[in-house]
């Protein structure tokens, strides 16, 4: 059974944001963690990108596959998680704790098009 906080927002593509005032902290969901298994290299975007809602900010490989990371908002990035530079299995160890990236949002109404963990629980169909 997969790991899942009410008060978040989730993606279909099973990311989820963290709302902070202005800003998102974006990262993949439990759910996610588990079907792609250990995760041995995470690709992020640099401090300063502009992320888009609906388009791929970076990747995600584990020794099973690779997955693109797609941005739940739009923003520029403001920080990125070093420690997965070094500890990529740092997601598998939590990835709600281990956020990828953290965004300045440029629109917050785009968070509306989300789901929340009730949905999120649904579609996984848990």
């Amino acid at each position: 059974m997969s790991k899942i906080i009410d008060g978040l927002y989730y993606s279909e593509s099973h990311e989820y944001v963290k709302v902070e005032g202005d800003f998102g902290f974006i990262g993949i969901t439990d759910y996610a963690q588990h079907e792609l298994g250990n995760v041995v290299y995470v690709d992020m975007p640099e401090v300063d990108d502009e992320v888009t809602a609906g388009e791929d900010f970076g990747a995600v490989e584990s020794v099973k596959a690779a997955s693109d990371l797609m941005s739940p908002v739009s923003g520029t990035v403001v920080e990125v998680n070093e420690a997965l530079e070094d500890e990529p299995g740092l997601i598998n160890k939590d990835a709600f704790e281990n956020w990828i990236i953290k965004v300045e949002m440029s629109d917050k109404s785009e968070l509306e098009g989300l789901m929340d963990a009730a949905a999120y629980k649904a579609m996984i169909g848990e």
